[in-house]
């Protein structure tokens, strides 16, 4: 009872941020619950979260095409097993991919 209508609003504002950054959780990555309940688990699942988020918002900020983050994941998920240049397939995600993959540009990359 001795705070501050100031302090009080402050302290709201930042449960808010921490509500808003769990509702794009829940809805970019569909993370509906999480798996464990320990402390350990629930930070790994939200650290998890948090590096995924960064890398699909690198991916988006690299993109020539002009990616919704929303729509970015969605096409991810679809092509995830995929063998494709991540990098041309951002760029022009709807042109046809090339008919033989370069093995030696591909195995470049992985070795």
């Amino acid at each position: 009872m001795s705070w501050t209508a100031n302090t009080i609003s402050e302290l709201y504002k930042s449960r808010w941020q921490i509500e808003i950054f769990f509702r794009e959780i829940k809805n970019l990555l569909h993370i509906k619950s999480f798996v464990g309940t320990s402390e350990n688990a629930v930070m790994i699942q939200i650290w998890t979260a948090l590096i995924t988020i960064l890398i699909l918002k690198a991916l988006k900020a690299m993109a020539k095409y002009g990616w919704h983050l929303s729509n970015l994941v969605a096409f991810i998920r679809l092509n995830i097993f995929v063998k494709i240049d991540l990098h041309i397939w951002l760029d022009k995600p709807f042109d046809e991919p090339p008919k033989e993959p370069n093995d030696k540009y591909i195995k470049g990359l992985l070795f």
